[in-house]
């Protein structure tokens, strides 16, 4: 019977890859990856705690990719609770199918697996994927994507001796679920108890370098309560990457990154050779955490010692000064060969303003967040699903408005009708006193200002139409706004979320319906054959095999 179900499980497997290979992009190379999602045993902060592993990593393992590779990723559920994956950055060009958040992908059963077939398409940079169902993402299920340029587009600066990935953020000692029932039960979370570099504390965790050399950090802030600042004791560090975006090579000794931001900086090891501190702190927080890794000079004999070096901590103005100094390489190429500069985006005029203000109102007696007066609650259906099936009654298109109401909160499984092909602007508005992190799955988007007070027409004269940087995350300072333009030329179900986690689950986001009344293959692919159907979707079919 083992040697039946063994045979059985190979025969399906190559069914499932043969569709596979028939339905994605034969003409790149493809990377095969296998995972299983286990609990485990990790020590973090020193205490046990119950981690989610993949192939028993904490972090999970890395994914090096080049422009347009075919990504075939299966994913082995072992825990005993349904489970998803999703690739922050990733922008799935005509395939939200492969998204990986509750409004896209059913999720996957305990003791069951799922086949995400993804593409780097048209992308360079840094990025990262993290377990996007309940609270996962505060026990790990997290790692590193890094896409490469292709070999015939230049990169503009030499290659680096080596290419270190900092996966940081904060952490908590209480476990995923007693932090979602901290949640449901309508309470905000504590404090975080510290933070981590690369799934370990303060100097668990070392970088090896060698004098006179050059190396390329790519980090990413993979928390899900606070911004972070970066530092190395020593080093300056020169900015050359913005998730995917090649950027102005400017120096700084330190860096502001927010929640889901990711970035690469240039560290030339001209020091002499000895350790030095690497520093991630907590900014904005009343009370300021701080971790150290180390960077070791490979023929020094001295170790870090004393203080690590200061940073930045609630200052707003110089975090909203360096945000405004990363600016985009317009000479440089990016996926494809043609500058970055020759797409002109401050000369398209928008065809449409999306104001959208986030609040924390309390509903039914219980703490929840909401942008424009609507608390988002998911649907016992993915809307994708819904949507592609015409089941009635899972969402209503318009139920997200875009302008603020300024009326009481309420309920709603929001979601917003776009037009395929429109070039909008959307203004975040943050009245609240902390700051905001939102990011749009499916695209990249041009941030064309940001500033204190209330945004107004008037506040587009202040507008960098020329070299802002496109990226998928922005922040939005306390009692500011953040203004962005955004190409929608990605069909689909996208979700436009709070990067805050407390937030996203408490109601702070929606999902945008880029639609096109076309069914071609040029502009969005067909369901998966492999795609599993849950909710008023189950007992319906997707395609055949063959």
């Amino acid at each position: 019977m083992r040697d039946c179900k063994i045979f059985c499980s190979l025969i399906s497997s190559c069914i499932l890859l043969v569709s596979v290979l028939n339905g994605a992009n034969a003409d790149n190379p493809y990377r095969f990856y296998t995972w299983k999602i286990t609990y485990g045993d990790i020590y973090p902060l020193g205490v046990k705690q119950q981690g989610i592993l993949i192939n028993g990593q904490f972090p999970g393992p890395h994914i090096d990719c080049v422009t347009n590779d075919n990504l075939i990723i299966s994913v082995y559920n072992y825990l005993n609770e349904p489970f998803l994956i999703s690739w922050n950055g990733i922008q799935h060009r005509k395939n939200s199918w492969q998204d990986g958040v509750q409004g896209t992908t059913c999720p996957i059963p305990p003791g069951k697996n799922f086949t995400y077939i993804l593409q780097a398409k048209d992308q360079i940079g840094t990025y990262f994927y993290f377990p996007s169902l309940g609270l996962h993402k505060a026990a790990g299920g997290f790692g590193s994507i890094k896409i490469y340029s292709r070999p015939q587009i230049p990169v503009p600066f030499p290659p680096p001796a080596g290419d270190f990935i900092v996966l940081a953020g904060d952490w908590f000692k209480k476990s995923h679920r007693q932090l979602r029932y901290i949640l449901d039960s309508g309470h905000s979370l504590p404090f975080p108890d510290g933070l981590l570099i690369n799934g370990r504390g303060w100097n668990g965790y070392t970088f090896t370098v060698e004098q006179g050399k050059t190396y390329r950090f790519r980090i990413s802030n993979v928390g899900i309560a606070t911004s972070i600042n970066f530092r190395i004791q020593g080093h300056s560090m020169k900015l050359v990457e913005v998730e995917g975006s090649h950027t102005l090579q400017n120096y700084y000794t330190s860096l502001d990154i927010h929640l889901g931001q990711s970035c690469s900086v240039l560290v030339t090891a001209n020091q002499p050779a000895r350790d030095y501190y690497i520093v991630v702190s907590s900014r904005f927080t009343s009370r300021v955490l701080t971790t150290t890794a180390v960077l070791h000079y490979k023929n020094s004999f001295t170790r870090v010692s004393g203080p690590p070096p200061g940073g930045p901590t609630i200052d707003i103005a110089s975090s909203l000064s360096q945000a405004r100094s990363i600016r985009w390489n317009l000479t440089a190429s990016a996926p494809r060969p043609n500058p970055q500069g020759s797409y002109h985006y401050g000369l398209i005029k928008p065809s449409r303003t999306i104001i959208l203000a986030n609040s924390a109102p309390y509903i039914n007696g219980k703490l929840r967040y909401a942008v424009n007066s609507v608390s988002y609650v998911p649907a016992d259906t993915p809307l994708k699903l819904a949507d592609y099936f015409k089941i009635g009654g899972v969402f209503n298109l318009g139920s997200m408005p875009d302008k603020p109401s300024w009326g009481n909160a309420y309920f709603a499984t929001a979601v917003m009708h776009a037009d395929y092909r429109a070039f909008i602007e959307i203004v975040f508005q943050n009245w609240e006193n902390t700051v905001q992190s939102w990011h749009i799955d499916g695209f990249n988007f041009f941030v064309v200002g940001m500033d204190g007070g209330q945004w107004t027409p008037a506040s587009r004269s202040k507008y960098n139409l020329r070299d802002t940087v496109s990226r998928c995350t922005t922040q939005v300072y306390p009692r500011s706004w953040t203004a962005i333009y955004l190409a929608l030329d990605n069909v689909g179900m996208w979700n436009i979320r709070s990067e805050n986690w407390e937030r996203q689950y408490l109601g702070q986001q929606f999902y945008l319906r880029v639609y096109t009344p076309s069914n071609s293959l040029r502009d969005e692919y067909p369901i998966p054959r492999n795609a599993l159907l849950c909710g008023r979707a189950s007992g319906r079919h997707t395609r055949p095999l063959f």
